[in-house]
């Protein structure tokens, strides 16, 4: 009789002879995967040749300049478009519908532009954009307006991305962080030359003409990116290459994941929107539809988890990505910081014309002061970046700065404060977003294989304008459901002629700014309608901020779990965090305590 050793060791050798197989294939997988890149790689940068770069940054920069110049004053004209049509109230409705297709068209425009190249998707998006101008500059109703303004979300969110996109296939992991904040230095200067732009289209021409120029020099300057790709797609393909893919409609929905993004879009749309517009219903909150819909809309992102890991093909959130510590830190970090911008940001510039008495001009200063900083920090700390090869310590020290801000502007938000003040805050928060963001960026493109970066700049960018979304939501049932309450605290209700201002002053800014400054001169300093109405929107600023300042306080518990990698020449970091041997790695973790093992994770 053969004993319980003897008999379990020939399986015990048969199980280490399997694991060592797979072993060898998956490094075999492995190099034959990074040769294939690095063959595809060298065919690239023969295609671009000795000034095809070089070209291609001179388009880069330039639709960088004439996309931030549409950002600023497109932003600024739908405050006056949305009070002329008397529905300021639904601002922030307005940016939630926008944002939201901002964010779930992401992921299928980087898939688009891998199926279609990139040229082609570029050329696409200038088309949405040129209708978008159209709809919009022409619109007779809030409603068409809307409209208009869904079509110029999806040209906005298709550039954004693809000028990522571009920016990462033509730059290294170590160059990836300052690259990013060179082509946005544009935004260090167009605020201010459009807030005069601005400040003179208002009052000469009008917010749709300001608006219609755009349609002639959107796709005049697109021609910069849209040549120099076309002309690189060719010699690419010349060499061997392939920039596109062929596939059929059955395969083309199969690749964007299309049941994935409706159930995305639909899910985030029924359970933000009513949160904004709820204000605005009859019954408030206690209306039959809101609780209807935002029930609605968590069961769809429920679906949609089941969907992306058992029935999707080609998952546009693949759970695999999710694994990943990093990525999935950096998603939720920028989710986060997006929201607690948005929230914040939505009536700012209402609030600085209303209570501060500013012209169109100086509000646009205010608004996109915080921007400009953003923009200088960010080259700061892409620049410390590449000479230190770390991220980490830089995150954090953004995400203080980011909470300090917020605690600033819970202190600074009434009329009494002065300008300087106010600027000093936007300085502060400006500071701490440019680290975060160009962190948060980077460490989404570096730690995937070039296979995944347009997936995962797309994802990185998905989170931020959902945050962006729900913080416009946020912000907008704020507005909707306590200004009007506010107003009446502070004005009160005795007369015909206060309950009148009260429904101007709650639709229109332009309204707003006129009562304040005609009872200005007749009102006492504590029951006059210029102090209530400034008192009501500094209490609206103080509750968003408040909103703000929960959630900029998790990501400093986030941030020390986040591995910091040390940064490269190479294209990404993929094969640094796949490399580490498995077996030793179970092996330290079961035999390490908790306490030793917290103490890993959290380690520098």
């Amino acid at each position: 009789m053969s004993s319980p050793d003897s008999t379990s060791t020939p399986s015990n050798e048969s199980t280490v002879g399997d694991e060592e197989k797979n072993e060898s294939t998956q490094d075999s997988v492995r190099s034959e995967s990074e040769q294939e890149e690095g063959e595809h790689q060298k065919i690239l940068n023969a295609a671009w040749g000795t000034h095809g770069r070089w070209w291609m940054w001179t388009g880069i920069a330039l639709m960088w300049t004439i996309f931030e110049l549409d950002y600023t004053t497109i932003y600024n004209y739908q405050n006056y478009a949305a009070s002329d049509f008397g529905e300021i109230a639904l601002l922030g409705a307005l940016t939630t519908v926008g944002t939201i297709v901002s964010a779930v068209l992401k992921p299928p425009l980087a898939k688009v532009s891998d199926v279609m190249g990139r040229a082609e998707t570029y050329a696409v998006v200038i088309v949405c954009y040129v209708v978008s101008y159209i709809l919009c500059a022409s619109a007779r109703g809030f409603g068409q307006y809307t409209g208009g303004y869904i079509v110029y979300s999806v040209g906005q969110t298709g550039m954004q991305i693809l000028n990522q996109i571009i920016v990462a296939d033509i730059t290294s992991s170590r160059w990836r962080g300052l690259a990013n904040a060179l082509v946005s230095l544009p935004f260090m200067v167009i605020p201010w030359c459009s807030a005069f732009i601005v400040d003179s289209a208002l009052a000469t021409i009008g917010w749709r003409w300001g608006i219609g120029m755009l349609a002639i020099i959107m796709p005049v300057c697109s021609l910069s990116v849209i040549a120099p790709l076309v002309w690189f797609q060719r010699r690419v393909e010349r060499a061997g290459g392939r920039m596109r893919r062929r596939t059929s409609i059955k395969g083309f929905a199969t690749q964007i994941d299309l049941g994935g993004m409706l159930l995305l879009s639909g899910g985030c749309g029924m359970l933000l929107l009513p949160i904004a517009l709820a204000g605005n219903a009859n019954g408030s909150w206690r209306a039959p539809w809101v609780p209807t819909l935002i029930a609605m809309g968590v069961v769809c992102l429920c679906v949609l988890v089941y969907y992306e890991c058992r029935v999707a093909t080609k998952p546009a959130l693949p759970p695999r990505l999710f694994q990943n510590i990093s990525l999935a830190l950096a998603l939720v970090i920028g989710l986060l910081d997006a929201f607690a911008y948005s929230v914040t940001h939505t009536y700012l510039y209402a609030w600085a014309t209303v209570v501060h008495s500013l012209a169109p001009r100086d509000a646009t200063f205010l608004t996109y002061t915080a921007g400009c900083v953003q923009v200088a920090t960010g080259l700061g700390t892409g620049f410390l970046m590449y000479r230190t090869r770390r991220y980490k310590w830089l995150l954090l020290l953004g995400v203080v700065v980011r909470l300090v801000g917020y605690g600033i502007m819970l202190r600074l938000r009434g009329a009494d404060n002065s300008l300087a003040d106010i600027i000093a805050m936007q300085v502060v928060q400006g500071a701490g977003s440019g680290a975060v963001g160009t962190v948060v960026i980077v460490v989404a493109q570096v730690v995937v294989p070039r296979a995944d970066l347009a997936h995962a700049t797309a994802l990185e960018l998905l989170c931020i304008y959902l945050g962006n979304s729900a913080g416009a939501a946020v912000a907008g049932t704020i507005y909707t459901s306590l200004f009007k309450a506010r107003l009446r605290f502070w004005m009160g209700t005795g007369t015909a002629s206060q309950a009148a201002a009260i429904e101007r002053v709650y639709d229109s800014i332009t309204a707003a700014a006129a009562s304040s400054s005609s009872s200005s001169s007749s009102s006492s300093p504590d029951t006059g309608d210029r102090n209530a109405i400034n008192l009501a929107y500094s209490d609206i600023l103080r509750y968003m901020t408040i909103a703000a300042l929960v959630a900029s306080a998790v990501p400093m518990v986030m941030v020390w779990f986040l591995p910091n990698l040390q940064l490269s020449d190479k294209h990404n970091l993929a094969g640094n965090v796949a490399k580490p041997d498995e077996r030793e790695a179970q092996a330290r973790v079961t035999s390490e305590t908790r306490l030793q093992r917290w103490r890993r994770r959290i380690r520098w």
